[in-house]
């Protein structure tokens, strides 16, 4: 009977168990009440999607079907053939619900910015052989043995044949540009470099790369084996701290005016109107690392 009742807490345990990822993390340190309305009380945010986020998902949709195709048919992808294919999915996906908090643009604004994007990126990427390896790929991270675990998905993962380095790509659709620095001490790509090492041997090179599209720029990173342990333990601590919680409050910034939740959240009398008329002021104040999260 006793080692029945042991087998069912850990079945019980097993199929309880939450299994993180970098949004829902970085959702709580954002705002606890965002990370409350999303993954807790599971409410249906009022705000479909910003337009930020319609041309990431297009763009990044975009690219996914360039190198899958070339890598499928072993074919030359024109411009012309892009451009029809991004065209078609910002149309597939858009409504006329999607916000758009800065006003002095038009949806058409954000479609030319991201041709503007796959313009440049084809100009500097073309033919598209380079060693990609899957686009999407679904990756889950042992923090710790029979433990925590994070999911995600790597826009890009290429082995580079010249160096025989395994490379993560991320796409960026923002207008700001973080420095090295910051990059350097980047979380998301980190966390996935951990399980492409589990995959392919801990002694192998991983470099971290961003494509910030509004720029025209890539940037790199990578981390030592040391970084990654540490960085394991921090995460470890941060969801610990999450679990505990008891309150999760409203911490007013910026980030708001973006906020799919915002209309549900401050539903005091007067802050829903003053969000609406403050939106763009609200974006000018802001800081950069604020910015940064907004247009990212």
């Amino acid at each position: 009977m006793e080692l029945l009742k042991i087998f069912i807490t850990s079945i019980s345990f097993y199929f309880y168990m939450v299994i993180y990822s970098h949004s829902r993390l970085s959702t709580f340190e954002q705002c606890p009440k965002k990370f409350k309305y999303k993954y807790l009380d599971k409410l249906r945010p009022e705000i479909e999607k910003t337009i930020e986020t319609h041309l990431g998902s297009a763009v990044h949709k975009t690219l996914e079907w360039i190198y899958n195709s070339v890598k499928e048919m072993d074919k030359d992808i024109k411009i012309d053939e892009i451009i029809s294919e991004y065209t078609e999915k910002w149309q597939k996906e858009f409504s006329e619900n999607i916000l758009i908090v800065k006003k002095q643009f038009t949806a058409r604004d954000y479609f030319n910015k991201g041709v503007h994007f796959l313009v440049d990126y084809y100009s500097k990427h073309a033919p598209f052989k380079d060693g990609t390896i899957a686009c999407e790929k679904g990756i889950l991270i042992e923090l710790e043995e029979d433990g925590y675990k994070i999911q995600g998905f790597i826009d890009r993962l290429v082995y580079n044949l010249e160096t025989g380095e395994y490379e993560i790509h991320d796409y960026k659709t923002g207008n700001l540009l973080p420095n090295q620095e910051r990059l350097d001490k980047e979380r998301q790509l980190a966390l996935y470099s951990i399980a492409i090492k589990e995959i392919y041997g801990k002694d192998r090179e991983v470099i971290l790369v961003w494509h910030f599209l509004a720029h025209n720029k890539t940037m790199k990173s990578k981390r030592t084996n040391s970084q990654l342990e540490n960085l394991k333990k921090e995460t470890i601590e941060l969801i610990k701290k999450l679990e505990s919680v008891k309150e999760f409050p409203r911490n007013r910034s910026a980030l708001c005016d973006w906020c799919e939740y915002k209309n549900i959240c401050f539903k005091e009398e007067g802050e829903e109107k003053k969000i609406k008329e403050n939106g763009n002021q609200s974006f000018n104040s802001a800081t950069k690392e604020e910015k940064l999260d907004i247009l990212n």
